[in-house]
């Protein structure tokens, strides 16, 4: 799975505002919003809301996937928000939030959802791409971090 064909530099920032879950679910509302015409900020929210409202999506360590399926979509989109400030997000471990990689995908579309649940799970897995994640300042820092991660995985 090539995660980082799923995001644009658009979808990728770096945030020092953000100082609730519910906030942060609102920023990924407008950052997948953006794209494609057909996609509503608010669905968008509603989605990954009612999806928080079956169990946190904070997996612990300072990462969180939140997701979704729309009927609207026709293809996965991904965004990633580095938040400056870690937010309480009801991870597993109680730990506040600072690395969001949000995946939304076709109604429809359960194996490819699971791959990349699968590869962005692999990523918060890697403490090395973790630690420099945090390092980064900005959206094309962080999107530079991801195509490094992915070009060592897919060479390995």
């Amino acid at each position: 799975m090539n995660i980082t064909s799923l995001l644009s530099p658009e979808r990728v920032v770096v945030c020092d505002d953000i100082a609730s879950k519910k906030r942060l679910l609102e920023h990924l509302g407008e950052l997948l919003g953006s794209s494609s015409p057909r996609l509503s900020k608010q669905v968008i929210f509603d989605a990954l809301i009612n999806r928080e409202k079956l169990g946190s999506t904070g997996l612990g360590k300072g990462v969180a996937i939140p997701h979704g399926r729309m009927a609207e979509l026709e293809e996965p989109v991904c965004a990633f928000i580095r938040v400056k400030n870690p937010v309480d997000f009801d991870a597993s471990d109680g730990k506040p939030v600072d690395l969001v990689f949000s995946l939304l995908v076709p109604e429809e579309s359960t194996e490819e959802h699971l791959q990349v649940l699968s590869t962005i799970a692999e990523i918060f897995s890697n403490t090395g791409i973790c630690n420099a994640l945090r390092q980064c300042d900005d959206g094309a820092s962080v999107l530079d971090q991801l195509y490094q991660w992915e070009s060592r995985r897919i060479s390995a």
